[in-house]
């Protein structure tokens, strides 16, 4: 077994703070995971805790979405919502799957996520948590990038000195929190956020892996203008491309897309908050560099921002409340591209500003 298994349980319990007996509820949503879940229960074991696993296997979800019915498939399941009952600390390890969903089942895995944001809902509430993107042969091959520079890019993003990436992101935190509103500009795009009031938090290897970002909560009613992502990605195994969202007093009024129109129609209509926008993140993790179309993973590529329709976070002050949060990732590394904070470019095609450089060291 790669030794970095081992680091990385040892991350795992530091960030999401296991001591001896915490109740540790972990979910492994493919055998190619089980790796690391079996490092991460070792370690948990060690140190006094009590590790419990759950296979949530994503045949399992499509078995689902092939035969429920749409009353089962819409409710949270059961022994997942349980777990969050039960445990102080919550682990998912989210190995990377090939997706293989049929057109006609979208609006199926659309009522289906409802169900499943609801055990994420109470995961936020009820744990201390974390989320654990692994990077699969099958997906590298996917995408045509070799696995094990996937590999090497995931443990780079996930064994670190989180304090001290912490310590650097809490000051670009500060720094930002002088903006009322941010302004994301590409040839196919101009967003403007209005952030007054609300506050921005760091994301330091405590709740994802691989890690290394920012997030504000916009003002619900200050988001306006229009947002591309041209390239394609996967959403609970959708495959969308070309995907195009207007914004009108904070609210999708228009959206367009290539490839998953339907599937998007049918995340938007979850419920009320679905159509707002919970987050604004900036990626600041220079270890990760690859776009693999999978969102946990590239929202933390420095020179990429990042929008998540949906629930938003309590602690950066945001209101919305959606049984979905979905990630949606702007890479900015293009000619033309910029992020602006009121009127200063902080982010120019996809090279922060020399200000934020000194800031991140």
């Amino acid at each position: 077994m790669d030794d970095r298994w081992h680091l990385l349980a040892k991350q795992l319990v530091h960030g999401v703070g296991v001591e001896k007996g915490s109740k540790v509820s972990i979910f492994m949503t493919d055998s190619s995971a089980m790796d690391a879940v079996s490092t991460f229960v070792a370690e948990c074991h060690r140190i006094g805790a009590v590790p419990q696993v759950l296979a949530v296997d994503e045949k399992f979800d499509r078995a689902a979405v092939a035969f429920a019915n749409e009353e089962t498939l819409a409710s949270a399941p059961p022994l997942e919502m349980l777990a969050m009952e039960w445990s102080d600390v919550h682990v998912s390890f989210r190995a990377m799957v090939t997706p293989s969903v049929d057109p006609l089942e979208e609006r199926r895995i659309a009522i289906q996520k409802k169900g499943k944001g609801e055990v994420a809902a109470a995961r936020w509430a009820k744990t201390r948590w974390c989320l654990v993107r692994i990077p699969s042969e099958e997906w590298a091959e996917l995408i045509g990038v070799s696995h094990g520079l996937l590999l090497d890019e995931f443990f780079a993003g996930c064994i670190a000195d989180w304090s001290e990436v912490e310590r650097k992101q809490e000051r670009l935190c500060r720094l930002l929190s002088t903006a009322d509103s941010f302004r994301i500009v590409t040839p196919d795009t101009d967003l403007h956020l209005g952030v007054a009031g609300r506050k921005w938090i760091s994301f330091a290897g405590e709740a994802n892996l691989p890690d290394g970002e920012i997030a504000i909560a916009p003002v619900d009613n200050d988001v306006n203008g229009h947002i591309g992502f041209e390239k394609e990605f996967w959403f609970s195994g959708v495959r969308i491309s070309g995907l195009r969202l207007e914004f009108l007093n904070g609210e999708v009024v228009a959206h367009s897309a290539r490839e998953g129109e339907k599937f998007v129609s049918s995340i938007l209509g979850t419920d009320v908050g679905a159509r707002f926008v919970g987050e604004l993140g900036i990626g600041l993790n220079s270890y990760i560099q690859t776009v693999t179309g999978d969102l946990l993973i590239d929202e933390k590529i420095l020179g990429t921002v990042h929008i998540a329709l949906g629930r938003a976070y309590p602690e950066c002050r945001g209101v919305n409340e959606s049984s979905i949060h979905w990630d949606i990732i702007k890479d900015l590394r293009v000619r033309d591209a910029f992020l602006y904070a009121d009127q200063k470019a902080i982010i120019s095609d996809g090279e922060l500003s020399p200000e934020l450089q000194v800031f991140l060291g």
